[in-house]
């Protein structure tokens, strides 16, 4: 199927708007340059509607802070049929762009051939996993695409933000530092539950600091894929005078393997906090980090520049 413009990709066709007149018109937010790569999220775990909704309610969070950007989710297990691959998508990608080029040409317009990456890849992951950003590498050498990788989203302050609400949402903080809420059942230790070896450990440990200095209560990093790991901080905890522990996953839940998390807080006896999901910082730091391999600066929407 084709639109007027060129073929049907799926995604909406950015429209420009008119500027308003005047000395003291609001600045025109950013919007994704033309021919601007297709953000690629790229999402592990096994896949599952409840995960697809997740990606792409994260993928709509970063649209809305982009106008005009091209975003698709690839998962590193997909079956290309309800789950696309990552290699099919980041395929699709350089494809289209080329189907773009041709199509304009035999319009008459005088284009530019296509150069520089199809596709930003970016890994749904809260902290560095050798294994999984392994498998993104190897899923984009299959593409025989263009593409370019970024890092994955952590540490980082608002992923600290993001901790701090699940907290307070399961009733495991106060919701508002500012305004003193108190919370019967608040933690006074916190575990922050990670996976991917001793470098994810340590990177979630700098932003459990960061919580630490949000909820004024000790966090200590902790591996959910390592037998104990998550016991024994809980022991180390309470060793130091915590009583009343939780488990909050620096996760954002796709890469979190079934029961993982319940087993590991009940075996420490700990309360457990939800996953990080589709939390808008999420979606923020998805953005940031294409937005920093283009070198572009998206302006957040409704935000006048001073």
């Amino acid at each position: 199927m084709s639109t007027p413009t060129g073929p049907d990709n799926g995604l909406p066709v950015r429209m420009p708007r008119p500027r308003q007149p005047g000395r003291h018109r609001r600045p025109e937010p950013a919007v994704a340059p033309e021919g601007a790569p297709v953000l690629v999220l790229a999402v592990p775990g096994t896949p599952s509607p409840a995960v697809r909704g997740v990606a792409e309610e994260i993928v709509s969070i970063a649209r809305s802070e982009l106008p005009g950007l091209e975003a698709a989710v690839g998962f590193l297990d997909g079956d290309d049929v309800a789950f696309p691959s990552l290699s099919s998508v980041l395929a699709q990608a350089a494809a289209l762009r080329v189907e773009r080029y041709e199509f304009a040409r035999a319009a008459g317009r005088e284009v530019a051939e296509p150069t520089g990456p199809a596709a930003v890849v970016v890994p749904l992951l809260a902290g560095p996993d050798a294994v999984l950003t392994g498998r993104v590498r190897e899923a984009a050498a299959a593409s025989g695409a263009p593409v370019e990788l970024t890092d994955v989203l952590g540490p980082h302050p608002l992923l600290a933000e993001a901790l701090h609400v699940r907290l307070s949402e399961a009733g495991l903080a106060r919701a508002d530092r500012a305004r003193l809420f108190t919370v019967a059942t608040a933690a006074d230790g916190i575990v922050l539950a990670t996976t991917g070896g001793e470098e994810a450990v340590q990177a979630a440990g700098i932003t459990g600091m960061l919580l630490a200095a949000r909820l004024a209560v000790p966090v200590m990093a902790a591996a959910l894929d390592q037998e104990g790991s998550v016991a024994a901080v809980a022991e180390q905890l309470r060793g130091s005078g915590s009583q009343a522990l939780a488990l909050a996953p620096y996760l954002i839940g796709p890469e979190l393997a079934a029961g993982l998390l319940d087993e590991a807080a009940r075996v420490a006896g700990c309360s457990v906090a939800e996953p990080l999901g589709a939390y808008p910082a999420v979606g923020k730091l998805v953005l940031s980090q294409y937005s920093a391999a283009l070198g572009i600066t998206p302006q957040p929407q409704g935000v006048a520049a001073r």
